[in-house]
């Protein structure tokens, strides 16, 4: 786990991906010549800090967001939050401004007003994030931003082995989305592709606990084609890998934008559930994060 230990300590809030792009960029140049398909590679000039991997002959594409939630420094220690992270009294802090790196806490007041407890003044407009503190046993690992870099992760391992299909980092997911409404027509447009996968993770609850595999979701706060879903639990099952179902009325994802797309795709959130969502402890049972692997790898062959 050392790669998800790596990128779970990278500082990329929404809006500010650029060193997880970076990372990302250089971990691609350097492995995609062990890969068993070498990818093409879209960055850089009309991508952002998006990146898109094209493997063979695509028909299905994973979105992970390389984005994580955080807060944004405003006027007189106050603090704007970035997407919905939990709030806590002392949860811990960091970030850098044009002053130096920065190690504070977080402070609630009874008015769930947030602010930050730090030596000095914070130069406004500065992103914060979760202090990273990783922790791993024999059956878990747990930190900060599993959500989303255990998605990323898993499809970078996907990647070793593709044969046919596009993987795409996308950004600002956790606060509104925005990338993927560009990234979709790219892919639409030049490869004729239009179903996806989304290779997040979702929320341990009272029908999805650790140890029963990898979540596939019938729905969150949108609704999936459903002949699609089906088509997905079909090679779930015939697959023998370990997954559980999952129902919500609320929560989303990068398939938002794919369900207001100008183009007619599928989409289908498959991903390890976790406990502790959007807090410094996020928390994933690895026999789940092996049967997600497993699984997307059995789908990009099979859809």
């Amino acid at each position: 786990m050392k790669l998800l230990k790596e990128m779970c300590e990278i500082h990329a809030p929404s809006g500010n991906e650029t060193a997880m792009t970076n990372f990302l960029i250089k971990y691609i140049d350097k492995h995609k010549k062990n890969w068993k398909v070498k990818p093409k590679v879209f960055s850089g000039d009309g991508f952002q800090n998006c990146i898109v991997m094209v493997f063979g002959k695509p028909t299905t594409a994973i979105f992970a967001h390389i984005d994580s939630i955080g807060f944004t420094v405003r006027y007189g220690k106050q603090l704007v939050k970035i997407g919905g992270p939990k709030i806590l009294d002392d949860f811990e802090l960091v970030g850098e401004d044009c002053k130096g790196k920065i190690n504070c806490k977080l402070a609630v007041d009874k008015e769930n007003n947030i602010s930050y407890k730090f030596k000095r003044d914070i130069e406004r407009g500065t992103g914060l994030t979760f202090k990273p503190n990783w922790r791993e046993t024999k059956d878990y690992v747990q930190c900060c931003y599993m959500d989303n870099r255990l998605g990323v992760w898993n499809a970078l391992k996907v990647a070793e082995t593709l044969k046919d299909g596009i993987i795409v980092f996308s950004c600002w997911e956790e606060h509104g989305g925005g990338s993927v409404s560009y990234l979709q027509k790219f892919i639409y447009q030049k490869y004729n592709v239009s179903q996806a996968l989304i290779s997040d993770i979702t929320w341990v609850t009272e029908g999805v606990p650790h140890g029963k595999g990898v979540a596939i979701s019938m729905r969150d706060s949108l609704i999936p084609r459903k002949s699609y879903v089906d088509k997905i639990i079909a090679i779930a099952k015939k697959s023998k890998i370990p997954f559980q179902l999952e129902v919500e009325g609320s929560g989303g994802s990068d398939a938002k934008e794919l369900q207001m797309a100008e183009y007619p795709w599928d989409w289908c959130f498959v991903g390890a559930p976790e406990d502790n969502i959007h807090s410094p402890n996020e928390k994933v049972f690895k026999n789940d994060i092996d049967a997600m692997v497993k699984l997307y790898n059995v789908l990009m062959e099979k859809l």
